[in-house]
This record gives structure tokens, sequence and C-alpha cells, in this order.
């Protein structure tokens, strides 16, 4: 590989202040807003009302989400004094990879209601970073199409994330195209068999799939298309409908895991894990990593907060499989406490989708770049040096939340 064709190196948190400020110097500014409340409104006021409220809500009364942000401040960081911190490695080794940070950007769907080159915009920001990123069965982009523009910029992981359906063909011909398209993980979502009561999409009557936004891996499947008298393209409310029947299935079990084993040989995520005990089945299972999340609290209302899961969950496994986490991570502090707890890595989600809608590419690049500043300041101004090392002695419990 060239060296044009490698990611760009991560600035260090100081270096990335430093960049800011000589923007500053000069009367510039980077692509987002660096406050994240101006850059949560800066894309409100940039996307329509009905796309904004898509990503931005949650399920019923979006109790779920404010448990995911109370959970973190619960917990409170113990900074320690005259540790030599000069240098900072925030790689971490995951599933044969080493990232040059803990952080990958998580499947998040229908990207286009957000920016006209969606998911290829995301791909290749993450790309041009070093870190993974994982694509959404119900991306804006086809699985191959994503692929090649986000080799384009360089040479990073990606995964993909299955919403697993009805149809055992479809499923397996999806992994499979992930599989030759170079996607080196498999995550499987656990939680979305069917949609949860989201409040602000049943108030703009909008689900965007039923435009059939968001479908373009289903509408470029071959087993999809062959199930089809006419090709999507000659009717799209047919191929619509039979999206529709075929999404949800909310009869699988465990024992049904065996299926994805048979057709992959990457290896195989569940995400969606809040309890021990489905810890304890998915080690059972034979897959390879966990990723604990409620789904940013979009699922179900009134759940646990999904750092108040991680602890029991990296508990039961002892070590012996990888746990991820995502649902509430917006800065280097959250990204800290999550690892402390046990978390491998953290996934991103409503973060660089405010970037995207905001700056496109660019965007999500620097909402990144500032997350892992961020994440680095607060190593380096806590004592610590290298991921491995945080634990739960680095934080303490708060009970003022």
């Amino acid at each position: 590989m060239s060296d044009s064709n490698k990611p760009q190196a991560l600035p260090t948190g100081p270096d990335r202040e430093l960049q800011i400020y000589a923007m500053g110097l000069g009367g510039g500014k980077p692509s987002v807003p660096v406050p994240l409340d101006l850059l949560e409104q800066k894309a409100r006021e940039i996307l329509a009302p009905r796309a904004y409220d898509y990503v931005a809500g949650g399920a019923g009364g979006e109790d779920t989400m404010r448990a995911n942000r109370e959970a973190f401040y619960r917990w409170r960081i113990v900074p320690r004094m005259l540790r030599d911190v000069a240098k900072r490695d925030l790689s971490v080794e995951l599933l044969g990879a080493r990232l040059s940070a803990p952080v990958l950007l998580g499947p998040v769907g229908v990207q286009e209601i957000v920016h006209d080159h969606a998911d290829v915009a995301s791909a290749r920001a993450a790309a041009s970073l070093g870190l993974p990123f994982v694509l959404s069965t119900m991306s804006s982009r086809p699985i191959e199409e994503v692929a090649q523009a986000a080799a384009k910029v360089a040479e990073s992981p990606r995964w993909f994330q299955l919403y697993w359906g009805k149809n055992p063909e479809l499923t397996a011909s999806m992994v499979q195209r992930a599989e030759c398209a170079g996607y080196s993980a498999l995550v499987v979502t656990l939680d979305t068999h069917s949609l949860g009561w989201r409040e602000r999409d049943l108030h703009h009557g909008y689900l965007p799939f039923m435009t059939g936004q968001g479908l373009s891996n289903y509408f470029s499947d071959p087993v999809f298309r062959g199930l089809l008298a006419q090709p999507p393209e000659q009717n799209l409310t047919a191929a619509i409908q039979l999206w529709g029947s075929l999404f949800s299935n909310p009869a699988l079990t465990w024992k049904e895991l065996g299926f994805l084993r048979r057709h992959t040989r990457v290896p195989i995520i569940l995400k969606g894990i809040l309890c021990a005990h489905d810890a304890a089945q998915a080690l059972e299972a034979g897959v390879d990593a966990v990723i604990v999340s409620n789904h940013g609290g979009r699922q179900v209302d009134g759940s646990i907060g999904a750092l108040d899961a991680l602890p029991e969950v990296v508990r039961k496994l002892k070590g012996r499989l990888p746990v991820l986490f995502d649902s509430g991570i917006r800065r280097g502090a959250d990204v800290f406490k999550a690892l402390a707890l046990g978390a491998h890595a953290v996934l991103l989600g409503r973060l660089y989708l405010w970037g995207l809608a905001v700056a496109g590419e660019e965007g999500v690049r620097d909402v990144v770049l500032n997350l892992i500043a961020d994440f680095d300041l607060t190593m380096a101004l806590s004592g610590h040096t290298q991921c491995h090392e945080l634990d739960a002695s680095a934080l303490c419990k708060s009970n003022s939340v």
C-alpha cells in the first residue's frame, strides 16, 4: 500500500487544539462547531424537521436516552498527579486489528436524509483516520459502493451490520456480499426485530424506508430482486412492500446463530446486549465479541442505561470476549469512562451524524478528530498514557444524579 493510501496520523489533543487556534488566528475555524450543543443546533437548522427528529429521537418519552446520559454523570473521573504523561498511546487491539484509537463509527441507517453523500461520506471520513466504519443494512448506498469509495481514501477496517430478517437466502446473500467486498466483521443487531414506539416519527407520519430510502442493499441484492415480478426501478411500491414483509423477524432465537457461522468466516459480533445472562449465552454460542447497547434509546422506553449495564456484562465474560460499547458517547470523558468500566472500544452514532449534516465528509472527520483529541487530553490530565491501563480505580461513583 502506498503512503498516499495510508490513513492520516491522529493528532494529539494539544496538537488538535493548536490546529484550531491557528485557524482562528487566520480568521478560519473547523468545518463544524466545537461545542456539541451548537453542533446539533446547526444540524437542526439544516435538516428538515422530520429528518432531524428521526435522528435525534428515541422511543416513547425518551426516558432511555436520558438514562444513558445520567449513567455517565454518575461516574466521576479521579485524576492522578505527577505521572509521566508526556507520551500517550491510544491504540487498541481489536479482533486482530490495531486501531489508532478505541473509536468506531457505528451503524446508522438511511444517512441520505442527513446528507446527499450519505454513507459514502462517513465511510471515507473513517478510512482517512484509519478507524473502522460499520455499514448498516439500511444504508443509502450499496455494500460494494461504500467499500470501493472508502478504499480509494485509505485501507482501514470495515464491518457490516446485519438486520436479520425472515428470508434466510436473502440474509446469506447480504452476509456473503459484505465478506466479498472486504468487510472484516459481521455486527448482528439483536434489539430491532420490531421498530420501537417512536413518538417523533409517528407525529410526522414519517418512516423513510416507506419511500424507498435506506433500502439500497435490498434493491441491489440478487435474491431480493429475484423475489420481485418487476425490478425496483420499475415498481418501487412493490419493492417497498416486499421489504416490509421481510425486514422484521421476531421469531429468531439463540439457536439460529449457527446459520450465520455457516455462511461467513468473519468474526460475528452481537449488538444489543444489556443483560449478563445474555452475555453468557453469547459466549456459549461461540460469537467473537458483544456490544453493550440499547440502540441509543431508540427501542425500549424505560430501559436500563447502557453504561449501567456494562460492568455486569464485563464481569460475566471475564475477558473471554471483547466487549464494545455504544449509546450516549458524546465526549472524551465518556470514552474514558466506558473503557475504565471494561469496554475495549466505543461506537459513535448521532454524534457523527450531526457532523455529516453540517459539513459532509469533512464534518464527520472533524467531529471524530475533536472527540479523540478530547479523549487524549482526558487521559493525560487524569494521569494515564494507555487505554489498557484504565479500570474502575480511575473512577468513583456519585449519587448526586
